[in-house]
């Protein structure tokens, strides 16, 4: 196990936090991660000795970078444990979602076909394939979700038909924190015959991925979620796939060759799908958090968060005026609201004490209809909080009351 009290040493936000008189408790890491100082430099570097473009000049400041670039490519590769021709860098998680609905959806669905989803899902996950049903005049059907919100292995075999022809999932919810069990849902989509497309945008960053081995044929996921820069993420495309689908946009760098009656030929997988001058230095970023987060390891990580997790549920369960919506889950996510007091009011009390947590729907929201409430706090820990931090939570919680809410407010 690490040492927490160095690791936080890494981040330059968490050294301010010992510098005030207000206490800096992040809380909001399923949102977006902090930045250590060696992902912070590798963006700098990039600008103050580099600063030109890649794959275009000829000229070694050029050759460096694109060196660079693709050693970034290969590092994904070997952290999803995927081939480096299977990973497309792109806007984030979004824009890696977006261009499997467009590439795939507008090839391949067709009238009276099935998109299955849940009830759970992001809405950078769902709303494109509403686009595509849309359109195609094909249908979304959802996965029954038991009681407490989890996808169960029985439930999803029972809703896998043959006219699914895509399976869409986040690994990890972004509300509830449940860790669906990926490849065995996979190994039951494809014999229905249907793709599986991941949002790993919550796993990727805490528990070790292995797409070849969960068979999965596309993920998703952000840089700026695990610890790296805003601005970029990865698309994970099984080859065969990647090279049957179309870019979601042209321009230069992603074609050989086009001439003025209009025919292209486009270059190979992943570079047709990298159209114009990328996020260079989030790219580099990029690099620069994989090599932390294994530098750390990713046993460390999740039995530090699990442990955070627990330590924090315990508590809150001895309350009875705070509602857990996921005591059971076993991710870093926490989802609660204090009974009789509006989440966002809640968060604005929380943050009086420095508290930063997330309030609302969470970009989700359909599962609402399914929690039987129209929003909650979400308390989303990460491997650089403290017990110290649970205790203020806690604390805070505790002492929680809607009038001291409302004089917050006004």
């Amino acid at each position: 196990m690490f040492e927490v009290s160095k690791v936080r040493q890494d981040f330059p936000l968490l050294k301010k936090a010992g510098e005030s008189n207000k206490p800096l408790i992040y809380l909001d890491n399923a949102a977006t991660t902090l930045k250590p100082q060696s992902v912070i430099d590798a963006v700098t570097i990039y600008y103050t000795d580099y600063s030109v473009n890649i794959h275009r000049g000829d000229y070694d400041l050029s050759y460096q970078v694109s060196d660079y670039y693709e050693k970034t490519r290969k590092a994904v590769a070997s952290f999803i444990q995927a081939d480096v021709n299977e990973v497309v860098f792109t806007a984030g998680a979004s824009a890696s979602l977006n261009l499997v609905a467009y590439g795939y959806g507008e090839k391949y669905i067709h009238e009276g076909d099935v998109i299955l989803s849940t009830e759970s899902e992001h809405a950078s996950s769902i709303l494109p394939w509403f686009r595509v049903a849309s359109q195609k005049n094909a249908l979304i059907e959802y996965v029954p979700l038991t009681e407490d919100g989890m996808i169960t292995i029985e439930n999803f075999r029972n809703a896998m038909h043959y006219k699914v022809k895509v399976v869409v999932l986040a690994h990890i919810s972004n509300v509830l924190g449940y860790v669906v069990p990926i490849k065995e849902l996979t190994e039951i989509a494809h014999s229905f015959g249907a793709i599986v497309i991941v949002d790993g945008a919550q796993s990727v960053p805490h528990l070790q991925t292995r797409v070849k081995d969960w068979d999965i044929d596309f993920l998703a996921f952000s840089a700026h979620k695990m610890y790296g820069p805003t601005g970029v993420g990865v698309l994970y495309g099984k080859y065969k796939l990647l090279d049957s689908i179309e870019p979601y946009y042209l321009g230069g760098g992603s074609n050989a060759r086009f001439d003025r009656c209009g025919n292209i030929t486009l270059k190979n997988p992943p570079y047709k799908f990298e159209a114009g001058t990328p996020a260079i230095e989030a790219v580099l970023g990029l690099k620069a958090a994989i090599d932390y987060i294994e530098s750390i390891g990713f046993h460390a990580i999740e039995e530090r968060e699990l442990e955070l997790r627990k330590y924090l549920v315990d508590q809150l369960k001895k309350m009875k005026h705070i509602k857990l919506y996921n005591p059971n889950a076993t991710s870093g996510i926490v989802t609660l609201n204090a009974i009789g007091i509006p989440s966002q009011d809640a968060a604005i009390y929380l943050n009086s004490k420095g508290i930063m947590v997330r309030a609302g729907n969470h970009c989700a929201k359909i599962l609402l209809d399914v929690l039987k409430t129209p929003d909650t706090i979400r308390i989303s820990l990460s491997f650089y909080n403290t017990k110290e931090e649970c205790d203020a939570v806690i604390e805070a919680l505790r002492e929680i009351t809607l009038e001291k809410c409302i004089d917050l407010i006004f």
